[in-house]
């Protein structure tokens, strides 16, 4: 089994190789949406495992997560687990009249809500600083090894990025299959300092 998903994401990347920002979005946006729970779960486990042995969340206390959607790696536990830690957990909130997003604090009970896209986040918009952030957990659809990466193409996180001082860590969440030889990026993409990947 083992051997057969390493064929097959071997000749997916192949396949991506040389595409267009629009046609690796289709081909990885497909990929989320078929592969099957159990293989979500289980690689979601790993990722998880592996960022919370990271050095740089073990040393953050305020983190910006994201709330997976459309078969991305799943963050539930993660959050659960930095909660435990003690940490202080941020979520993303879109405004759509600046076409930008601000952290907001996840509380213990928070009651959460669909915003824009259909992305859950918290009805209550407790705001925090992007400055005051210690680490960024970003989503994306795919990315290499050198950190770029490759959104759905809206911009939301380009944008926040470009806001968080340079010494901010971000630090990206992928599947196997969503990690590509190289990204193509225009001058707007901001990279991601690190990518964890299962």
């Amino acid at each position: 089994m083992g051997n057969f998903v390493c064929k097959m994401i071997s000749e997916f990347l192949e396949s991506a190789a040389g595409l267009t920002k629009a046609q690796i979005r289709s081909k990885i946006l497909l990929k989320l949406k078929t592969h099957k729970e159990e293989y979500r779960n289980q690689k979601s486990k790993i990722i998880k495992d592996k960022l919370l042995r990271n050095r740089v969340f073990k040393k953050a206390k305020i983190v910006m997560f994201y709330i997976a959607f459309g078969g991305e790696v799943d963050t539930e536990e993660m959050i659960k687990e930095a909660k435990k830690a003690g940490k202080i957990i941020c979520v993303p909130i879109c405004k759509k009249d600046r076409d930008s997003m601000q952290p907001a604090i996840l509380d213990e009970h928070a009651k959460l809500i669909k915003g824009l896209y259909g992305v859950f986040e918290p009805a209550t918009r407790q705001v925090v600083c992007e400055k005051d952030l210690d680490l960024v957990i970003v989503p994306g659809l795919a990315f290499d090894k050198k950190g770029r990466r490759l959104g759905r193409g809206k911009g939301f996180y380009d944008r926040f990025l470009s806001l968080l001082p340079k010494d901010t860590p971000s630090i990206g969440l992928a599947f196997d299959f969503q990690i590509l030889p190289s990204v193509p990026t225009t001058p707007k993409d901001i990279n991601v300092q690190a990518v964890i990947f299962s």
